[in-house]
């Protein structure tokens, strides 16, 4: 019974949802994004425009998406796409037409910039809204997308759970003085903000980059916390981020390092990450 449809929401499987109902319900989709300083604007299936599938067919890993709790947004910039995704709105509405059926718009907050991207036209072949559509009803888009529909911080599981450890298990290690090296691998704004002052910090995209002062720094840690074991056993090597996402991914980078450079490591990652330390653990920290 509506006439149009703004998707103002911060998820891949509600995406698709939303532009397939549209498709088969022949309305034009006002669609609005943001994340952190940058902000997106289309308009899917209007005046032989695409759809979202035509510019996605496939959704992307689950791990390489990210949204804005946790990614953090400038709350300025979804103000900004929302009153232009008003203004498309109105104009669809009134019969004026739409000025991006066929572009996209990308803000840049930082820069103060406004920029159109042209899109590639409708697809003949596509599932949705192509000359033979292979997709005629909604389906199971969680399923599809291998992600949960919610704008709530994501909770991956990348690891077997022989690789993770809950706060409370580390914090029982802390008071043991177990030799160990705890890593924590958040970016270095997040860790201005808040930080276990034992922890050594190399950011995951350093890990990812096989940065070598980082791997240095690491390397030299390791050497130091075995002075304090027989050298023998394994030296665990705990990993933190903020939710427990980006830790799991350096995990598994870390359990790929040369043993002849590094020596015998466990590494795992704490499940749940600062947050749920500051939840269980400690309820005086710093929560953001």
């Amino acid at each position: 019974q509506y006439d149009i449809v703004a998707d103002c929401s911060d998820n891949v499987p509600t995406r698709y949802l939303v532009s397939d109902a549209c498709v088969l319900a022949g309305k034009p989709l006002v669609s609005g994004s943001a994340l952190r300083l940058e902000g997106q604007l289309v308009v899917y299936n209007y005046g032989g425009g695409p759809c979202y599938r035509c510019l996605f067919p496939e959704p992307p890993p689950p791990d390489a998406v990210t949204n804005c709790a946790d990614g953090g947004v400038l709350g300025v910039v979804p103000g900004i796409i929302g009153c232009l995704q008003a203004l498309e709105v109105l104009k669809i509405a009134s019969g004026m037409g739409c000025s991006f059926h066929r572009y996209m718009l990308m803000f840049d907050a930082l820069e103060g910039t406004f920029r159109n991207i042209k899109l590639r036209p409708k697809k003949a072949d596509c599932a949705v809204c192509g000359d033979n559509p292979s997709v005629t009803r909604l389906q199971d888009y969680e399923a599809f997308c291998g992600s949960s529909a919610t704008d709530k911080c994501r909770t991956l599981q990348l690891l077997p759970g022989g690789d993770r450890i809950s706060v409370r298990q580390y914090k029982e290690l802390l008071d043991a003085r177990v030799p160990h090296v705890l890593l924590d691998v958040r970016p270095q704004v997040e860790v201005e903000i808040c930080r276990l002052p034992h922890a050594l910090h190399i950011p995951l995209r350093k890990l990812e980059e096989k940065d070598e002062e980082s791997l240095q720094r690491l390397q030299k840690r390791i050497c130091e916390e075995k002075q304090r074991t027989d050298d023998q056993t394994s030296l665990p090597i705990y990993v933190v981020c903020k939710l427990g996402n980006d830790s799991q991914k350096a995990v598994k980078i870390l359990q790929e390092l040369p043993a002849k450079e590094f020596g015998a490591v466990s590494a795992k990652d704490i499940k749940g990450g600062l947050m749920a330390w500051a939840a269980k653990i400690d309820s005086t920290f710093p929560q953001y």
